[in-house]
């Protein structure tokens, strides 16, 4: 049986399942402390949570606001409409897959309504909540202070695209007012945790699909044929956090990308063609040739996309038994991106200071 990935956000219904009574008849509804201190370590724990209920909005919102919840809950769907649709609209909002989307409702009516149309999402009745917490799908291998952080992240991420829609200019323009700046950091003990983490949560934008799992990425960082590198991101809206990773292998004839994985949430920043332009650019410095393990999936479509675009191309008869291939590349001196300032170490030199990757000259 293969097992559910773990729950990436859930989904409450408010009357009688995250607050006790029904707010249209009681009013004066209240959540238990118990119920408050679910809402507050799934947060922890990076979790994301929303609301899909059948209510009211203001009334229900104006509730939440007065109990002190509001602000754990993205997204949140609180209308007369089927709850499918509720829970379809939150998932796409957020670009997840919906395996990792989680719904508790106290009414079997409203929980065999999702099952319907959208069997993949896990269902909960309202006796199932005080033992969340202690359910593997609900505890991350790994908590990071990015996970920790991520649903302000995503709060900020629906600011930035707010503004993002209501820019008069060019999608360019917009982005070159956001003062986007990636940093590449070789990865120390915090950033081991972040790359298992990224490469756990990562699909669309995976190069190979491959788990990498703590043991093995400090073996790969004791290695000095290897690179281990995590890829952050901030604009003026605040930090997105750990987006991206790569992990590089200095083979005699080249440097090769044994992973290459960024967050879904920063594809339309460039992030993955600017990390491909980047290695394309120090390989070329370090006058060797550029590699690049690829598997396709069901879902990094996007990512070979990227290879592709950046000039990639198919080794003759490097595909191995588990589906991965050699891509290769002769590089060339590359220009850094226009709208982001990228901060990265020399991958031909030791130092692991950061330098800003400079414009050629003309």
């Amino acid at each position: 049986m293969t097992q559910q990935p773990t729950v990436k956000c859930l989904l409450w219904d408010l009357d009688n399942t995250l607050w006790q009574g029904t707010l249209l008849e009681d009013g004066d509804v209240d959540v238990p402390a118990a119920v408050r201190e679910v809402v507050r370590e799934l947060d922890a724990r990076g979790v994301l949570q929303s609301v899909a209920s059948r209510n009211d909005h203001d009334h229900a919102w104006q509730r939440l606001e007065k109990l002190g919840l509001a602000e754990y809950f993205v997204l949140p769907q609180i209308n007369w409409g089927p709850k499918s649709a509720s829970v379809r609209a939150i998932a796409d909002r957020l670009n997840f897959d919906l395996r990792t989307i989680a719904f508790v409702d106290d009414q079997p009516t409203e929980r065999a309504e999702v099952s319907y149309h959208l069997p993949e999402v896990r269902c909960y009745t309202a006796e199932d909540v005080l033992e969340l917490l202690n359910k593997p799908e609900f505890t991350p291998a790994v908590v990071t202070a990015d996970a920790r952080n991520r649903r302000v992240m995503y709060q900020a991420g629906f600011q930035r695209d707010t503004e993002r829609t209501g820019h008069a200019g060019t999608d360019e323009e917009f982005m070159r007012t956001l003062g986007l700046e990636l940093s590449i950091h070789r990865a120390n003990e915090e950033g081991i945790a972040r790359v298992e983490e990224l490469t756990l949560r990562t699909s669309q934008m995976n190069a190979t699909g491959v788990y990498y799992s703590k043991d093995a990425l400090r073996a790969l960082i004791s290695d000095e044929r290897h690179e281990v590198l995590v890829a952050s991101l901030t604009d003026r809206f605040g930090p997105h956090g750990a987006v991206g990773v790569i992990l590089l292998e200095r083979r005699p004839e080249a440097f090769h990308i044994k992973l290459l994985a960024t967050s879904c949430r920063v594809v339309s920043f460039g992030v993955g063609a600017a990390l491909l332009r980047w290695l394309t650019d120090e390989a070329a410095l370090a006058g060797t040739g550029l590699t690049a393990s690829f598997r396709r999936t069901e879902r990094n479509r996007m990512m070979e996309i990227a290879y592709r675009f950046a000039g990639f191309e198919d080794e003759e008869q490097t595909q191995e038994d588990d589906g991965i291939k050699t891509l290769r590349l002769v590089p060339a001196r590359q220009q850094p991106p226009a709208h982001l300032r990228v901060l990265a170490p020399r991958l031909f030199a030791e130092e692991s200071d950061l330098t800003e990757w400079q414009p050629m000259a003309a």
